[in-house]
């Protein structure tokens, strides 16, 4: 293979070429469009690039739904924010041969990691070590044990770790656990880390986790003490505000809030279903408090409209908004 074709792309152009391809078959372009995407493609060789790979998608976009496709390309006119499009346009760019696209845009890391789960699903595993480790929906993990250390690697998503005794190994091996945004340091029984839009969160239920921001291992931020949690991106750290959410709760397949926004709640929520789910900003600010069985979140979303009187439209089960009841 050429260096030119294992090249990785800037994300961002990877994404301005999902949603030209999806523009192109989905919509008839008229004359302009064409131009417009020609403009596009010669304005840079990153362009052309990004495009020869996308489109050896072909008709492999032919499973996405032609609606979903077009709310993607709309996203910015409904008012979507980028979380919720990158969300969209993950789902077009996995359904055929994506890690052709490009290793830092593709999620190659995650599909290839030893333990991982899909949308919508809490799986358990056990380490060598005895650790026990709960992963969170839409999330993935890799190990790499030798004779000094653990580590475990989260590559997506979020995780519960029961540190485990370590009794087969001649001498006590440290537990760290390496992000996207650093590395931390176990010295709790039980700890909890997620990675975010904003930084890495990790939570401590037992003892403590020491967090080392960037690739540092020698100068630690801080240490997050038991019973609180932390947020902390490669260059440095800050406690983390508690917005009603019980961080803990999905690990007993359930969501749990406490006086939260709405708004916060279908955050949440929507971890835990394909698609895009949101709530209109004239709802936002209604308060949410209960724990609801993440098995069926649409049952969720049900007892959450009718607590608030609220109205859930479905544009399609990939589609959802909830506004004010009439």
């Amino acid at each position: 293979m050429s260096r030119r074709e294992s090249q990785a792309l800037d994300p961002v152009i990877v994404e301005q070429a999902i949603q030209w391809l999806v523009r192109l078959r989905f919509d008839q372009a008229d004359e302009q469009t064409q131009r417009t995407f020609e403009h596009w493609l010669q304005q840079r060789p990153e362009h052309v690039l990004a495009w020869q790979r996308v489109e050896t998608l072909g008709d492999e976009f032919a499973g996405v739904p032609t609606q979903l496709a077009r709310q993607t390309l709309n996203g910015t006119q409904h008012g979507m924010r980028r979380r919720e499009s990158l969300k969209l346009l993950g789902i077009l760019a996995t359904v055929g041969t994506a890690a052709w696209l490009g290793r830092d845009y593709t999620p190659v890391p995650a599909m290839l990691a030893q333990q991982r789960s899909s949308t919508g699903e809490q799986r358990r595993f056990q380490l060598d070590d005895g650790s026990l480790i709960q992963l969170n929906s839409d999330s993935a993990v890799d190990s790499d044990f030798d004779d000094q250390q653990r580590l475990l690697i989260l590559r997506r998503g979020e995780i519960i770790v029961n540190v485990g005794a370590d009794q087969r190994s001649p001498q006590a091996r440290p537990f760290w656990v390496q992000t996207r945004d650093g590395v931390m340091r176990a010295q709790s029984r039980r700890f909890l880390t997620r990675e975010r839009d904003d930084g890495t969160l990790v939570a401590a239920q037992e003892g403590s986790v020491t967090v080392f921001p960037g690739s540092s291992q020698t100068i630690a931020s801080r240490s997050v003490q038991a019973g609180n949690q932390l947020l902390f991106t490669s260059s440095g750290a800050r406690m983390f505000k508690d917005n009603g959410l019980d961080l803990w709760s999905w690990g007993d397949g359930v969501i749990s809030a406490r006086n939260m926004r709405l708004s916060d709640f279908i955050v949440e929520l929507s971890r835990y279903r394909p698609g895009v789910l949101r709530c209109a900003e004239e709802v936002a600010d209604r308060r949410v408090s209960g724990t609801f069985q993440l098995a069926d979140n649409d049952q969720v979303l049900a007892l959450i409209a009718q607590s608030l009187r609220l109205y859930v439209d479905y544009r399609t089960r990939y589609w959802v908004t909830v506004t004010a009841a009439t």
